[in-house]
């Protein structure tokens, strides 16, 4: 593979590439915002509904547990408003309406007790032996017997199993003395113990001592630092319920959902992992990330096989107009092999006339002196050498206008400049040996090589030569080709000093098949094809030209960067 191929290739190659960043881009790019909008928007939106269901949960549980508690505060405070302290200090009356109260209240009330203010049960009715008992130092009687109602925490006290208290304060001659009951703990406890969110979320009440006032679930260790926060005094009143809080439990991250019981005495919480309450969440966006990722690889694979597609048109389009480049280049060689057509063929007369003559004046000779004049062999030779010589000329001029004419490939080589100019303006004098137009050329010297298609360049100059000696004929004049180095560049000057160009003409002067000659004389495609080719090679070429002072055009071709390099430029 050539070196232009693999070029080629890799402009290819690149361009497959582009067009699939493109497209890729401009596919994904607008489907991961609305995905990362969409999810962003309901992502939030399901998590404010799963917390609002939470806030929900809790505080109807909440309001179901301080009913609990102020119902049976109720019907000790009832108890108390109807009966006198003689009434309630007989046991067999307390048995009774500890039966009655049984019967109303589904069994919540274990047993019923009178406590005078010493702090001494003085009545009974219940399971347990505690008449008689001392409540004197117990913190729960030490607050009660200050308040008019009481609810205490849970406690193991004398009977040594978890319960709580509910009492109401009266008093009787002066003296102060409590109705005290106790709640039946497992049946407090199954209204928050039967509490079940999902697979992690669970129910407990703490009090201000992060002291459980109900059994938790034992798999799912709580946290009490954010209850016993909601609890301290700081709390605003406004922020007594629903309150939600994050934090982290075994490595998890923890939702807590709060509410305040028995006048900020209890906290009745909700515990549950985020992974568990945002399940539905997640696995609707595994999902999505799925289907998204399906969707970005079909994008690719659908954008390569596009851009494959229309690379491939696009280099058949590119071949195409390459083969249809070739073809102008081919045409244009043909129209100056036409312009070079009769100067050529009046400089190949001219020699073939001297030959002829030499020919005759040989004949003439043989015929006058006969065969055996030997002082004759001296002219023979010297007409002989002119035959010779003007038959190695005429060669040369046709060799050099088939040379042209030819067709061969535009492969770039090494070349001196200087010469392919040369080559040029000598096809170019067999139109002007007997006009009144002459060719100067001024090469500099020591000019690095380019890499160009000879013929490529040879049809170049002789495009625009021709074009010079055209404009300065019949009048005649002078066309001037210079060469220098500018730069990176190479620059040759082709210039005449003819009547110019006109500034209408100018604008279009590149356009193929635009030309000022008359119908025959011109196809107009041989600036358009030196633009082409130039254009190809890297190089520029540009025009100054003011009418009645002649027209110079510059050819700028491109130096090897290494021997830029190497030169020092």
């Amino acid at each position: 593979m050539t070196t232009n191929e693999k070029t080629t290739d890799s402009y290819y190659r690149s361009l497959t590439r582009n067009i699939v960043l493109i497209i890729v881009g401009v596919s994904v790019v607008p489907l991961i915002l609305i995905t990362l909008t969409i999810r962003h928007f309901s992502q939030t939106s399901y998590q404010d509904k799963v917390i609002e269901h939470l806030q929900v949960l809790n505080k109807k549980h909440k309001q179901n547990i301080d009913s609990f508690l102020r119902e049976r505060l109720a019907d000790i405070a009832v108890l108390k408003d109807s009966y006198s302290f003689d009434q309630l200090a007989n046991d067999d009356f307390l048995k009774e309406k500890l039966q009655s109260l049984q019967k109303n209240s589904s069994d919540t009330l274990v047993d019923l007790g009178i406590v005078n203010d010493q702090g001494i049960q003085i009545a009974y009715a219940g399971p347990y032996d505690l008449k008689r008992a001392h409540y004197a130092e117990a913190p729960w009687f030490k607050e009660a017997i200050q308040q008019p109602s009481y609810i205490s925490d849970v406690f193991p006290g004398l009977r040594g199993i978890p319960h709580f208290i509910v009492a109401v304060r009266g008093s009787d001659n002066g003296g102060k003395w409590l109705l005290r009951a106790t709640v039946d703990f497992d049946k407090f406890n199954s209204l928050v113990e039967n509490i079940r969110i999902g697979e992690t979320g669970f129910a407990f009440i703490l009090n201000k001592k992060g002291e459980f006032q109900t059994k938790p679930r034992t798999e799912v260790p709580p946290l009490k630092d954010p209850y016993l926060n909601f609890l301290s005094p700081g709390v605003p009143d406004n922020e007594q319920e629903g309150i939600v809080s994050n934090s982290q439990v075994d490595g998890k991250a923890v939702i807590h959902v709060m509410s305040r019981l028995k006048n900020g005495d209890w906290v009745l919480a909700f515990q549950q992992t985020e992974s568990d309450a945002y399940k539905a969440l997640y696995l609707v966006r595994t999902v999505s990330v799925m289907i998204f990722f399906v969707g970005v690889i079909g994008i690719i694979v659908v954008a390569v096989l596009l851009s494959k597609r229309l690379v491939k048109r696009i280099r058949q389009a590119d071949q195409e107009k390459e083969m249809m480049n070739e073809k102008f280049i081919e045409a244009g060689k043909l129209a100056s092999v036409g312009e070079l057509a009769a100067g050529i063929a009046h400089e190949i007369n001219n020699p073939v006339a001297v030959m002829l003559e030499e020919a005759g004046w040989m004949q003439d000779l043989i015929t006058d002196a006969g065969p055996e004049s030997i002082p004759m062999v001296d002219e023979f030779q010297r007409s002989l050498a002119q035959i010779k010589a003007q038959g190695v000329r005429c060669k040369q001029i046709t060799h050099k206008l088939l040379s042209f004419a030819r067709k061969t490939d535009p492969i770039p080589k090494k070349v001196n400049i200087n010469d392919i100019t040369n080559e040029a303006i000598s096809l170019c004098e067999q139109r002007v040996r007997s006009g009144s137009v002459k060719i100067q050329a001024q090469f500099a010297d020591g000019l690095p090589t380019i890499r160009v298609s000879p013929s490529e360049a040879q049809q170049i100059f002789i495009n625009l030569i021709n074009n010079a000696i055209d404009a300065i004929e019949p009048k005649g004049g002078v066309v001037k080709i210079s060469t220098r180095q500018e730069g990176d560049f190479l620059v040759v000057d082709v210039a005449d000093n003819g009547p110019g160009i006109p500034d209408y003409v100018l604008t279009r002067i590149f356009d193929p098949f635009f030309t000022t000659k008359p119908v025959g004389k011109g196809t107009g495609l041989g600036l358009s094809i030196c633009y082409g080719i130039v254009k190809k090679l890297g190089g520029d070429i540009s025009v100054n030209t003011a009418e009645g002072l002649g027209t110079t055009f510059h050819v700028k071709f491109p130096i090897p960067k290494a021997r830029v390099e190497k030169d020092g430029h």
